[in-house]
């Protein structure tokens, strides 16, 4: 019996910023769109500092410095929007 098993790569190839969405295209083909208002700080950034983000945790984060925020794949594939107290940052 041949078993087909399917390679998964969680990991940030690139990052796209929309107008009120961004896309996270992961290792395996998969994009990911979620909407800029799960995350109060990136919703209040500009665009410029929404542009800004680099790859973190070996692949597997997306920080944005002058935000303060990070965000994970595995956050992002569980659906799991900000914190409510983080509105307040």
């Amino acid at each position: 019996m041949n078993i087909l098993t399917v390679q998964t790569d969680i990991r940030v190839k690139n990052v796209l910023i929309h107008e009120d969405a961004f896309s996270v295209e992961l290792m395996d083909g998969r994009t990911l769109t979620v909407p800029l208002a799960w995350f109060p700080r990136l919703l209040k950034a500009t665009p410029e500092q929404l542009e800004k983000w680099v790859i973190c945790g070996g692949g597997y984060g997306i920080h944005w410095e002058e935000i303060d925020e990070d965000l994970s794949t595995e956050g992002l594939l569980r659906g799991a929007p900000a914190p409510r107290n983080q509105a307040r940052a």
